[in-house]
């Protein structure tokens, strides 16, 4: 599979069979002029993950592409009547020729108690790459790829290096990081603090690299 980390927690996965775009949102760029795909995968919500400003356009330059959500943003895209389906935690569906199962409790992690909890799909990819969203959820069965969440309001590096050492996947890719001034420094505490066999590899924006 060849990945490509367009900034925080928006990645592209072409299988060979299928190329997905996930949680294209505010803080990341590149993913506005991307044409080929075959499905858009949300996480959740969140403007991070989401910038429904620009997700007309890029559906419209991809009119073969499924746009699949979460139960909480389908609300949003049926304000703004944009076509989508909506799938939840357990569910296993195909998009072009690449296997998806939605993964997680189907909960946000908590940022603060005040604040309401949202839904939150994970995404497994052809078992091999899981994008968790925002949220620690540990998959079944190892997959070959953990998207790794570096920084967050709802996380601190501890529970990120834990949640490493939970899944313990032979690559682990940060993502999630533009709320830092200085990702390096936790990405180190991933290299140094990270499971026997994990490589953990630091994806430049924008550019491709195979799996």
């Amino acid at each position: 599979m060849e990945l490509v980390h367009l900034g925080h927690a928006c990645v592209v996965a072409d299988t060979g069979s299928a190329r997905i775009l996930l949680d294209p949102g505010a803080f990341s760029s590149g993913y506005e002029t991307l044409e080929g795909l075959d499905a858009v995968l949300i996480t959740h919500q969140h403007f991070d993950h989401l910038d429904l400003d620009k997700l007309p356009a890029l559906l419209a330059q991809n009119p073969g592409a499924e746009l699949i959500v979460d139960t909480g943003t389908a609300e949003q895209l049926r304000e703004r009547e944009i076509t989508h389906t909506v799938r939840e935690p357990g569910e296993t569906f195909t998009v072009g020729g690449a296997t998806v199962e939605v993964v997680g409790g189907g909960e946000h992690a908590v940022i603060h108690p005040d604040i309401p909890t949202i839904a939150n799909n994970g995404y497994l990819i052809d078992g091999s790459v899981l994008h968790p969203g925002d949220v620690f959820t540990v998959p079944e069965r190892t997959p070959d790829v953990l998207l790794l969440p570096t920084a967050a309001p709802w996380l601190k590096a501890s529970e990120a290096v834990d949640y490493l050492r939970a899944v313990a996947p032979p690559l682990a890719v940060p993502i999630h990081e533009a709320v830092l001034a200085n990702p390096d420094l936790h990405y180190n505490l991933f290299s140094n603090l990270g499971p026997k066999g994990t490589d953990v590899r630091i994806a430049p924006r924008g550019v491709a690299f195979a799996t």
